[in-house]
């Protein structure tokens, strides 16, 4: 008994995987079924949720609930099968996939972008929520970008690559003709705010 209870003290990796996700208490609590108040206890170490609240909460963290108390892991390698993927919301023509594990404490995300002629991954009213110190580089496998970042626009084409400060106002734009494909990897800022 004691092992299972020590197994679910889930607090902080809930937390780390809740907010490795942006969503906020509210959001999981509606993804899960959990209240926010319970889940706010779990993650302060409070209480320990019994076997269906945390197989509840792993649900609403797109995980099993072996994967949220890490069972299944093999020690220090973590694979992210093709159909294991979490897609980003598809909007405008931009559709993206996270293809790194929602891991507590990566430092790290690798995320592939796809963006339709003439469309881009966002703009001023959909500025990027990177962290005050964070970088990105992003490496274009197909068609063409512009990569819009503080007030200047760069050309990119097929086989570039770019490293820029990713805390800056920023996106990528598709001239077209056709659909282009990238890969992004966002840093985790050395200064935290």
């Amino acid at each position: 008994m004691a092992t299972i209870e020590a197994t679910l003290n889930i607090g902080p990796r809930v937390r780390a995987l809740r907010e490795a996700m942006d969503l906020s208490l509210r959001d999981l609590a509606e993804l899960s079924g959990v209240s926010a108040p319970m889940l706010s206890q779990v993650e302060r170490g409070e209480t320990s949720p019994t076997l269906q609240t945390a197989a509840r909460i792993a649900g609403g963290l797109e995980l099993t609930l072996s994967q949220l108390l890490r069972l299944d892991e093999g020690g220090s390698v973590s694979i992210v099968r093709a159909g294991e993927v979490r897609n980003g919301p598809a909007r405008r023509g931009h559709a993206y996939e996270v293809l790194t594990p929602p891991l507590p404490g990566l430092r790290a995300e690798l995320s592939r972008h796809v963006l339709d002629a003439g469309a881009a991954t966002g703009g001023l009213d959909d500025p990027p929520m990177h962290e005050p110190g964070s970088r990105e580089v992003a490496h274009v496998q197909d068609g063409a970008l512009d990569l819009v970042i503080d007030g200047d626009r760069h050309r990119l084409q097929g086989g570039d690559t770019v490293t820029f400060d990713a805390d800056l106002p920023h996106h990528f734009e598709n001239p077209g003709p056709g659909p282009a494909t990238f890969l992004a990897v966002v840093s985790a800022g050395l200064r935290r705010s």
